[in-house]
């Protein structure tokens, strides 16, 4: 799948290209964007809300826990959907507010990502842990497949940002 060239609007090339197959594009140089151009070109390419997705996430989870009391018809699978969605939408809010914070460096913000990707890790790993605990009559099932349901969520911020 061919990526898009990035233009000024005086036409020249000021993005870059990752196929390899683009050889008039290898030729165009390089320039630096003004404030102005790389405003305009973040009004073109918004980025995707972190809260937009978690929000998601939680929408699909109810959804999930919805579905699992229909078909089970029994309380216990409603709570069981529920945690399932707290287990995967409570870490990631702790990283989309981890991640929220402006890094003062390249080294700092990758730092930063894996300090509160592992805190997320573990949070669900902490709460799957004591799942059994909190839950009365949990179904392992239904809590895995609506965490499986709430983990894909993230893969539609892909769609949303219509790449």
């Amino acid at each position: 799948m061919p990526s898009k060239i990035l233009r000024s609007s005086q036409g020249e090339r000021v993005g870059w290209n990752d196929d390899d197959t683009a050889d008039e594009a290898d030729d165009a140089p390089f320039r630096r964007l003004s404030p102005d151009e790389a405003r305009a070109l973040r009004l073109q390419q918004p980025s995707l809300s972190p809260w937009r997705v978690v929000a998601a996430q939680a929408v699909a989870g109810v959804l999930c826990a919805l579905v699992a009391w229909a078909l089970a018809g029994g309380v216990a699978a409603l709570w069981s959907a529920l945690y399932g969605a707290a287990a995967t939408v409570i870490p990631s809010a702790l990283l989309a507010r981890g991640m929220a914070r402006r890094m003062s460096s390249p080294v700092a913000a990758a730092a930063g990502f894996m300090f509160w990707e592992m805190l997320k890790i573990g949070v669900a790993i902490a709460m799957l842990v004591i799942a059994a605990k909190v839950v009365p009559q949990l179904s392992w099932p239904v809590l895995l497949v609506t965490m499986v349901v709430c983990m894909k969520v993230n893969w539609l911020a892909l769609l949303w940002r219509g790449r």
